[in-house]
């Protein structure tokens, strides 16, 4: 299955009213995309990680009466699921593609690795570039600049995820609506092989 790239209709998906009529509309338009990509980096982090990693399209199925805002594929070196796992994400907002190194509230041994981010805090301040982006809720859009963080900052965030039973920690990049509509479909994949790349030590600190 071959990746087109993303339309501005599948971006106009999060505006369509309820939650059946949105569904619909990203099952037909979105959820190929997802897929192909999916297939793609399951094998490509595979040989990254050097682990088995398989591709979890997000279904929605919990979802009775709010449309989703946002929808995504993750990667873990699981079958089952991801949640529980540090994952990779690539995925759309009606504003923007994201692109994450992820580890959400469901993660069991947040302690553990909030302990081991923070004695590389150091190494992680210096080697993300500084315009890749962090998050502590992967339920919203908003994000933190790395350009703009201290390392007092960076270290808090993650003290944060050993503390806080809710506490999710996510770094990566996003490519806004009118940037991603411009690129096709070959020039996103190398933006993200190129973000997944750049995240591979954050994935490879917590294995």
């Amino acid at each position: 299955m071959t990746f087109s790239g993303f339309s501005k209709s599948d971006f106009e998906v999060f505006s369509i009213d309820g939650l059946e009529n949105r569904m619909d509309a990203l099952i037909t338009h979105i959820r190929p995309k997802l897929d192909a990509l999916g297939e793609h980096f399951a094998q490509t982090l595979s040989v990254m990680t050097g682990q088995e990693i398989f591709a979890h399209v997000a279904k929605h199925a919990r979802r009775k009466v709010n449309p989703p805002n946002d929808t995504w594929v993750a990667f873990a070196n699981n079958s089952r699921g991801y949640k529980m796992l540090p994952h990779f994400q690539i995925g759309l907002w009606g504003s923007h593609v994201f692109i994450w190194f992820a580890m959400i509230y469901e993660a069991p041994r947040k302690t553990e690795y909030g302990k081991i981010f923070q004695s590389n805090v150091n190494q992680i301040f210096h080697d993300i570039p500084k315009d890749f982006v962090w998050s502590i809720d992967h339920m919203k859009p908003d994000v933190l600049k790395h350009a703009e963080l201290s390392k007092e900052e960076l270290v808090d965030m993650f003290v944060r995820l050993q503390t806080i039973k809710k506490a999710e920690i996510l770094c990566g990049y996003q490519i806004s609506r009118e940037e991603a509509i411009e690129m096709s479909g070959q020039q996103l994949i190398d933006q993200i092989q190129r973000v997944f790349t750049q995240v591979l030590p954050l994935y490879k600190l917590v294995q």
